[in-house]
């Protein structure tokens, strides 16, 4: 498939995707950073951004001014054809506001299935605001995470730890230098049958519970040295921090925007990559049919996916292709190449 940029407005470009391109049930991730019903406009005035709507005169990037029943009803009809495009295994990422995200989150149980809800992810956007309001400084938006069934594209997503996680996380060091913790090799539940509940050492599982592998495994790793013996005579597993690819990534995320954008709320590039990571696997098609700057479309490009964008806007497709002209291509990221189709 080749990469598409489409100038539409997004449901022409959806339905021209379903119908004209084949593309039902081919799409892996959808990541969509919608208008949030803010009931403004946002411009751009000498090539710099507003990121605030009606902030300022200037060419209007695009308009948000659909609010209450009229802005879900937009969102829900979208919705739709976007879960007919993905794939069984796809994501759909969607980025809203405080203000509005939890009236989104019902609809997108309703397209979705609340059995599909993954997160409510946290993104702090900012840095703290101190100007007085009623409330407390806002400095987040949120990211709706569903998949379209139980079985989706995941890619484990690791960071590398701090030296504060290390102490925190690490507390102890061995003879040989190396920083360690260590864990209880039982878990919650009884079995009556199996390899779990049997003698290790002379020592059975505490009631209730069960050894978290067979005995034989335990016996291994107290002959290699991975077992810690209390005063008491209590063993735990030994899980030594160089041996440790990263720690889970949490759903709070901080990445803050672009300082001075190019386009109106242009997002962090690190977090689309991460999301692109995480989500699609190589040569997945990746779709954001409100592409803005074309964020989603170089983290696309950048990691290996296929990609397609849409928006109506004239500056929203200026800035995406002077994004994507961005990317030079070397021996391991391929320059861009696409078709444009004006519908």
């Amino acid at each position: 498939m080749k990469n598409l940029l489409i100038k539409s407005d997004n449901i022409i470009g959806l339905n021209y995707l379903l119908n004209e391109r084949d593309l039902k049930g081919k799409i892996d991730l959808v990541y969509i950073d919608p208008p949030f019903a803010t009931g403004g406009n946002f411009t751009i005035t000498d090539g710099r951004a507003s990121t605030i709507s009606n902030s300022r005169s200037g060419d209007i990037a695009y308009s948000d001014k659909l609010v209450g029943d009229d802005f879900l009803d937009f969102i829900k009809q979208r919705l739709f054809l976007l879960k007919e495009l993905m794939s069984d295994q796809g994501s759909i990422y969607l980025h809203i506001d405080y203000k509005i995200g939890h009236y989104i989150k019902i609809v997108m149980d309703e397209v979705f299935g609340i059995e599909n809800f993954r997160n409510d992810i946290t993104r702090i956007k900012c840095n703290p605001k101190n100007f007085n309001r009623l409330g407390y400084g806002n400095i987040k938006d949120l990211i709706l995470f569903y998949t379209k069934s139980s079985n989706p594209i995941w890619n484990e997503p690791r960071e590398k730890y701090t030296e504060k996680d290390f102490e925190k996380l690490f507390p102890k060091t061995n003879k040989q230098g190396r920083r360690y913790t260590t864990v209880p090799i039982h878990a919650p539940g009884e079995t009556e049958n199996g390899k779990s509940n049997q003698a290790f050492k002379g020592i059975l599982p505490p009631t209730g519970r069960h050894w978290r592998t067979d005995v034989e495994t335990l016996e291994q790793w107290d002959k290699d040295g991975l077992i810690e013996w209390s005063s008491t005579g209590n063993p735990r597993k030994i899980i030594f921090a160089d041996e440790r690819e990263g720690k889970r990534v949490q759903d709070i995320w901080e990445y803050k925007d672009p300082q001075y954008p190019i386009y109106p709320t242009e997002k962090n590039s690190d977090m689309l990559d991460l999301i692109v990571q995480t989500s699609s696997d190589e040569n997945s098609i990746v779709l954001d049919c409100f592409c803005g700057s074309g964020t989603t479309l170089k983290s696309a490009q950048i990691n290996g996916r296929k990609w397609i964008g849409i928006d109506e806007s004239e500056h929203a497709i200026k800035a995406t292709t002077d994004k994507l002209n961005t990317i030079e291509g070397n021996l391991f990221i391929a320059k861009p190449e696409y078709e444009f189709i004006e519908l």
